[in-house]
């Protein structure tokens, strides 16, 4: 089931932002008052949101989905997807594919006219992944880390 993230869900989230390469036990992560304040801003922010994918009780999938309005492409909104994660012991059985493309499909819904995502250079296989969906690696980001 794929939905919006609640205040319960902080700690699963948190988990699977804090190592993508090992299960991290939700009960072991610390909700500080930062991460709080992170989660109150964007849950009342109607431009964006935090999904989560969850089977049989248990979160193993997220994401953030934040809507840019903007000029271009007629003022249609864009979709950035950020912090994509799927828990590590789950992966390769098509959470990954189901969450993305459930997620572009609110995206389409919501009339957006672009979905639009930054992946590490690093991470190889997420790209076959994001490639694998159709996402075209058409442009070169930059960050600067403040």
């Amino acid at each position: 089931m794929l939905r919006t993230a609640t205040r319960q869900d902080l700690p699963a989230v948190l988990a699977l932002l804090a190592d993508e390469d090992e299960v991290v036990d939700p009960a072991s992560v610390v909700v500080d008052e930062a991460y709080e304040k992170a989660f109150a801003d964007v849950t009342a922010d109607a431009r964006n949101e935090i999904l989560v994918l969850v089977d049989g009780g248990t979160v193993v999938g997220c994401l953030q989905a934040t809507y840019i309005p903007g000029l271009g492409r007629h003022g249609a909104e864009r979709a950035l997807i950020e912090a994509v994660r799927i828990r590590p012991d789950r992966r390769g059985g098509g959470l990954g594919r189901e969450l993305m493309q459930r997620t572009v499909e609110r995206a389409r819904q919501r009339g957006c006219a672009l979905v639009q995502l930054t992946s590490n250079r690093q991470r190889t296989d997420a790209h076959r992944f994001y490639a694998s969906l159709g996402f075209a690696a058409s442009h070169e980001g930059f960050k600067l880390t403040l």
